[in-house]
């Protein structure tokens, strides 16, 4: 197949059967075996990362450093750390109450901050050149043939805050690295509230559990296994050729701990479900031994409450995507263990955690029949219509992962799309590809012309593209103009040139 037939919009399918690294049910990526010696599961119990606290109102600040954490129990793993510590601190904020968080880096590589579903202006959103160098190290990083800024040793980013209650994360976003720098730890939830969140009798407190969930693999002295190119994460991008269709871990953390285990009461809890992996997808589901799975019911997606809750006897989520819902241990007697397990996993990764229900509890919490407002993005007619093709292909005298035949270009836009104004983006892949745009959120609009998934209700700002499939969403930009990014959330898509410049006018 000719290069130009590879990139058209009919050659997914034969493309996709052509790659390799997709051996793996419902997977695109290779999986690195782990050398070190792996814990039983359930055995560690499940952390729940620090509230980070403000140094003034409405002021945060995080370093990032490296340091030496217990993942697997009796070994040491080096990570890179928000506050030394994976996942970093979760931030929580309310709409309308601008807040500040201060970086300071402290690691040996330039890092950028991106805040993940955040309604953002361009110079705090995160664009993947605006470096924040090492505390006192002024070499003369790559520029890769674009444009951007460079802040030694610190840096504000500023987040007004008007947009709806949700579950956003925080990761690392330097172009060309951001897998490695993931992997080893940059990541944490940002969680925003309003005032319709709180008027809704929802589990609260200690009955609200935010989950992150990746995928890592370890070295027998139990450092993270990463096939990276350079090791260093300094100046050559990506990864070996063996993992370019994306690298899945055979260890599932949860919250940073393997496999853990959280005693929980006999009444519902809610789930804030973040897959923070860089390549892996999760069917999950909450078996009970010979019993039903428990039913989860779905109130938000990764832009806020949904406008009423969805039931699913299990959810797909793919990298980058968040799914908040609801679970009522109550229908299920005290003593039971309730195991999420992922249909897409095989051999360790087949699981994900476990819930022991340990006693009995008061519970006035319920799930409304209408949760919060979601008016319908409609596009008007003659709305413009911009097909995006994501698919493998050269990226300069490399192969790698393109967009409309193109690798990364940071100074040229893929689309100028005015502020205010309804699009239709058509997005079509080769293999999976969960793609994710920055500042404003979207609705999915068809699926291969067929209405959208139960998975694509609400607000997303992450949709995962099936193998040859054809996704059409509409989108709206608002309120800050500037250059912003799209991109496969598979990062080592990213990393090896599968994003593009959004410019809003």
């Amino acid at each position: 197949m000719n290069r130009r037939g590879f990139l058209g919009l009919l050659s997914g399918v034969a493309a996709g059967m052509a790659l390799t690294g997709c051996g793996l049910a419902g997977q695109t990526g290779e999986q690195l075996a782990s050398t070190a010696r792996l814990p039983a599961p359930f055995r560690v119990p499940l952390p729940i990362p620090p509230l980070a606290r403000p140094v003034s109102p409405g002021r945060y600040h995080l370093t990032q450093r490296v340091a030496p954490a217990e993942i697997l129990p009796g070994l040491r793993t080096e990570i890179l750390g928000y506050d030394g510590i994976f996942p970093g601190p979760t931030i929580e904020t309310r709409r309308g109450e601008p807040v500040v968080v201060r970086h300071r880096n402290e690691l040996r590589v330039p890092t950028v901050v991106h805040l993940h579903g955040g309604h953002t202006p361009h110079e705090h959103d995160g664009w993947p050149l605006d470096l924040v160098l090492p505390v006192g190290d002024t070499r003369n990083w790559p520029v890769h043939h674009g444009t951007g800024d460079r802040t030694e040793g610190e840096r504000d980013y500023r987040y007004p805050m008007n947009q709806r209650a949700a579950t956003l994360w925080y990761h690392d976003h330097r172009m060309d690295f951001t897998g490695p720098a993931v992997y080893r730890g940059l990541a944490g939830f940002h969680l925003v509230r309003d005032e319709v969140e709180d008027a809704l009798p929802l589990p609260g407190g200690d009955r609200e559990l935010p989950l992150m969930i990746c995928d890592r693999s370890f070295e027998e002295d139990g450092s993270f296994a990463y096939p990276a190119v350079d090791q260093e994460m300094r100046s050559i991008p990506g990864v070996r050729d063996d993992w370019m269709e994306g690298v899945l871990g055979d260890v599932v953390l949860v919250n940073g701990a393997p496999w853990p285990v959280h005693e929980v009461d006999a009444a519902r809890y809610r789930l804030r479900l973040l897959n923070a992996s860089n390549a892996r997808r999760y069917r999950l589901a909450l078996t009970v031994p010979g019993g039903p799975d428990l039913p989860l019911t779905q109130i938000g997606s990764d832009g806020g409450l949904l406008a009423a809750p969805v039931p699913h006897d299990a959810i797909e989520i793919a990298p980058g995507e968040r799914f908040d819902v609801v679970v009522d241990f109550s229908l299920v007697p005290v003593g039971t263990v309730v195991t999420v397990a992922n249909g897409l996993g095989d051999g360790g990764t087949a699981n994900v955690m476990r819930f022991h229900v340990v006693r009995r509890g008061r519970d006035d919490s319920r799930v409304p029949d209408r949760l919060a407002e979601v008016t319908p993005l409609v596009p008007p007619e003659g709305a413009p219509v911009r097909t995006f093709q994501f698919s493998r292909g050269a990226t300069g005298d490399h192969r790698g992962w393109t967009i409309n035949g193109r690798g990364f270009a940071p100074a040229d836009s893929l689309a100028d799309t005015r502020l205010g104004e309804v699009e239709i983006w058509r997005l079509v892949t080769d293999v999976h590809h969960p793609v994710h745009v920055h500042l404003d959120p979207f609705q999915v609009l068809r699926r291969d012309g067929r209405g959208p998934s139960d998975y694509d209700v609400g607000w997303k700002d992450t949709v995962d593209i099936r193998p040859a499939e054809v996704v059409d969403i509409a989108v709206r930009f608002t309120d800050y103009a500037g250059k912003f990014v799209m991109h496969c959330h598979n990062l080592e898509h990213e990393d090896m040139a599968m994003m593009a410049t959004v410019r809003t006018i």
